[in-house]
């Protein structure tokens, strides 16, 4: 595994719109592993291939209940609402109050090609949707309500 570069603020690829997954093979593997040990290492919960430069659509999320990858990942169901905080590896420093569903369902394909459904409520539901409008090339700030100043910042 290797940790790879994440893409900042300003970069294009970061509103661009990924493309499928098509080939299920040890590249992949690689780069989902890559990705994952990526966003540990920056303190993430999620990570999305195009912040790491790629325009994929690859997702890698540990909100602390283990990893979850999603490949050609689709919203197919939504439920209630939450607004909060919301940051992102790409805008370091930069928080904003984001309105999210507070359910949210996922399909999507493993490392394997296979097909399935996961569903997650408050923060990994809000991982969902922002790890994969990142797929969309829409970042957190353009769907934030207000910006945070840093002392805003719950302790």
């Amino acid at each position: 595994m290797a940790l790879r570069n994440i893409v900042k603020k300003g970069d294009d690829v970061l509103t661009k719109m990924c493309r499928p997954v098509e080939k299920f093979d040890e590249k992949l593997c690689t780069l989902l592993d890559d990705m994952y040990e990526t966003m540990e290492d920056a303190n993430g919960v999620g990570l999305a291939a195009p912040q790491v430069g790629l325009l994929r659509r690859i997702v890698v999320i540990d909100v602390g209940e283990g990893r979850i990858e999603l490949i050609n990942p689709e919203i197919i169901k939504t439920s209630g609402e939450q607004d909060g905080a919301e940051g992102c590896l790409s805008f370091p420093g930069e928080f904003g109050m984001v309105k999210r569903p507070m359910n949210v369902t996922v399909r999507a394909q493993d490392r394997n090609g296979k097909t399935f459904e996961i569903s997650g409520t408050e923060l990994l539901a809000r991982a969902f949707c922002h790890e994969i409008d990142h797929l969309n090339g829409v970042c957190f700030v353009t769907r934030a309500s207000r910006m945070l100043e840093p002392d805003e910042l719950e302790s």
